[in-house]
C-alpha cells in the first residue's frame, strides 16, 4: 500500500465514513496566510521544485541544519537542484516529524508522485514534478482552483496599496485574496530607526504629514479605512503576548516623540505604548465590524549571530514561556468595558498554555455571534496531528467545537493548501474514535453537519467575506 493513500491518518471505520462524506470535498477558506498577493496577481509559474517548495521554508531549513546540512544549502547560494538533493537527502532522517507526512502529502497531491523522497530517487522526483509546474494547472492561481480556495487572506502591513488584490478581485475569477491589516511595525518606539524608516512609509500611503501622535493615529486609521474599502475584514498582531498595561494618550504622545527623536523607548514605556495601540485598534476593528487576530507566545530571532547574519524569519524562533492568562484577559476586559470587543481569534503556540487560553476566550462570549471569541487552530509548532489535537481536546473540553472555524495555512508557500486536508483527517479520526468507543452518538447526519461547519461554513459565516461561487457551500446549522 502506497504510504499517503485514501484513507491515511483515518483508523476506524467511522473516521473514513465521516471524512470522505463530509470533509473530503469542502471548499477552502484560508483566512491566514502569508502568500505575496503578487504571485497570485501575476499568475505566477513556478520553474521548479526549490521555487515553490523551498524557497522560503525555514521549517526545512531548521531540520537540514540539523541534519548537518551546511548553510549554503538552505539560504545560502547553492544552485536549486543542489538545494533539493540535499532538502531529499535530509528527508529520510525525517520521521516521526510532521515534515515527512507533509512532504509525501504535497507531493502526492500536487505531482500525483507516490515516491518516498530520498536522495536516489531525487532526480526523479525533481524531472517529474518540473515538467507539471511549468503549466497553468499548477500556477499560483492554478492551485488556488486545484484545491478549490475559495478565499485566501494575505498578511499585509497597513502602507500596501493592495493593488494586485484589487486586481484579482476585480478580475472576475473564481476565488478572492483579501488583505489582513497587520501594524506590528506601529508599536517599534523601541527601536527608533525602524519606527522612523515605518512612519516615513506610513506618511505617504496615507498622504498625511506626521509631525505629533494624533497625525500618527489619524493615519492609521485612514489606512484601516482603506483596508476596509479594498474588502479587508481582519487584522493580525504577531506578540510574544497581550500589552495590556495603562496608558493615556498623553503619555503615548509623549512616548511617541521621544522615539521620533531618536531615543528608544524603555521596556516599561514600549509596554504603556503598544497598550496604547492596541486598544486602538481593537476598537477600530469593533466599530467596522472586523475579526482581530492575535498570535501570541513566540520567542523569535533568538540566534542572534545568525539573525545578524541572515536575517529575520530564517529559522531561529521557539515556543516562548510567558506568562500569559493575565494580559490577556485584562486586554480582552479593557475592550468590553468599553463595548468594543471585536470578534476574535486567539492562536497559541505554547502547549502548556492551551487551557489558559481556551478558557480565557470564554469569559467574553457575549451572545452577539456564535463563537465570537475563538481559541484558534494549533499554530506555528502546533499545527501538526498532536497539536492539532491537544487544540482540539482544550476546545472541545472547555467550549463548542461544533462553532469551532477550523484551519488555515499560515504559510508563504503555495504548496501547503494541503494542510487543510491534513488538518481533516485529524479531526475526523479524532471524532471517529470518539464514537466507536460510544463517546459520541452515532448519529451521521449530527456529526457530519459539524464536521462540514468545522470545515468551511463555520469561518464563512463569522469572517463574513464575499466569496466566489463555491462548490459546496453548506450552510451553517444551529
Amino acid at each position: 500500500m502506497e504510504f499517503i493513500h485514501n484513507d491515511f491518518l483515518l483508523h476506524s471505520k467511522t473516521a473514513r465514513r465521516l471524512y470522505h462524506g463530509y470533509a473530503a470535498d469542502q471548499p477552502i477558506l484560508d483566512f491566514h496566510s502569508h502568500l505575496p498577493p503578487s504571485d497570485i496577481a501575476d499568475d505566477r509559474i513556478f520553474q521548479n521544485l526549490f521555487e515553490i517548495w523551498l524557497e522560503g521554508d525555514h521549517y526545512k531549513w531548521r531540520v537540514m541544519r540539523a541534519n548537518g546540512i551546511s548553510e549554503r544549502y538552505c539560504t545560502g547560494d547553492a544552485p536549486p537542484y543542489e538545494k533539493f538533493l540535499a532538502w531529499a537527502r535530509t528527508v529520510p532522517f525525517t520521521l516521526r516529524n510532521p515534515l515527512y507526512h507533509w512532504t509525501h502529502l504535497e507531493l502526492k497531491r500536487y505531482f500525483g508522485i507516490s515516491d518516498l523522497l530520498n536522495e536516489n530517487n531525487a532526480k526523479s522526483v525533481w524531472d517529474r514534478a518540473n515538467s507539471l509546474l511549468r503549466t497553468r494547472d499548477l500556477s499560483s492561481q492554478g492551485i488556488l482552483r486545484k484545491f478549490n480556495v475559495q478565499a485566501a487572506c494575505t498578511t499585509d502591513d497597513p502602507c500596501d496599496d493592495l493593488s494586485h488584490h484589487r486586481a484579482v478581485n476585480n478580475s472576475g475569477g473564481d476565488f478572492r485574496i483579501y488583505p489582513t491589516f497587520r501594524p506590528d511595525g506601529a508599536l517599534l518606539v523601541h527601536t527608533p530607526k525602524l519606527l522612523n524608516a515605518w512612519v516615513e512609509r506610513l506618511e505617504r500611503a496615507s498622504d498625511i504629514a506626521i509631525s505629533n501622535f494624533k497625525n500618527f493615529l489619524d493615519a492609521l486609521k485612514q489606512r484601516h479605512d482603506f483596508f476596509h474599502a479594498n474588502g479587508g475584514r481582519l487584522s493580525d498582531h504577531g506578540l510574544p503576548y497581550c500589552h495590556a498595561s495603562s496608558c493615556t494618550e498623553s503619555q503615548a504622545a509623549a512616548i511617541f516623540a521621544k522615539a521620533r527623536a531618536g531615543n528608544a523607548a524603555t521596556s516599561d514605556e514600549h509596554e504603556q505604548f503598544a497598550s496604547f495601540l492596541m486598544l486602538f485598534f481593537g476598537r477600530m476593528d469593533a466599530e467596522k465590524g472586523w475579526t482581530k487576530q492575535l498570535h501570541l507566545g513566540a520567542i523569535r530571532n533568538v540566534n542572534t549571530s545568525r539573525t545578524r547574519e541572515l536575517g529575520l524569519n530564517t529559522g531561529f524562533d521557539s515556543v516562548g514561556d510567558w506568562l500569559q492568562a493575565e494580559a490577556f484577559c485584562r486586554y480582552l476586559d479593557r475592550l468590553s468595558q468599553e463595548n468594543a470587543l471585536p470578534k476574535m481569534i486567539v492562536y497559541n503556540v505554547n502547549p502548556a498554555d492551551n487551557y489558559v487560553f481556551a478558557t480565557a476566550v470564554g469569559n467574553f462570549q457575549d451572545g452577539s455571534v456564535a463563537g465570537k471569541i475563538q481559541f484558534g487552530s494549533g499554530w506555528w509548532f502546533l499545527d501538526q496531528k498532536a497539536g492539532i489535537e491537544w487544540q482540539i481536546s482544550a476546545l472541545s473540553n472547555t467550549g463548542l467545537l461544533s462553532r469551532f472555524i477550523g484551519m488555515l495555512t499560515d504559510s508563504r508557500s503555495f504548496m501547503s493548501f494541503p494542510r487543510h486536508e491534513y488538518f481533516r483527517r485529524v479531526l475526523c479520526n479524532l471524532i471517529g474514535r470518539d464514537v466507536e468507543n460510544g463517546e459520541l452518538p452515532n448519529d451521521e447526519r449530527l456529526l457530519g453537519t459539524m464536521i462540514r461547519n468545522i470545515c468551511f461554513a463555520n469561518a464563512r459565516q463569522y469572517l463574513g467575506l464575499e466569496l466566489a461561487s463555491a462548490k459546496q457551500t453548506e450552510s451553517v446549522k444551529v
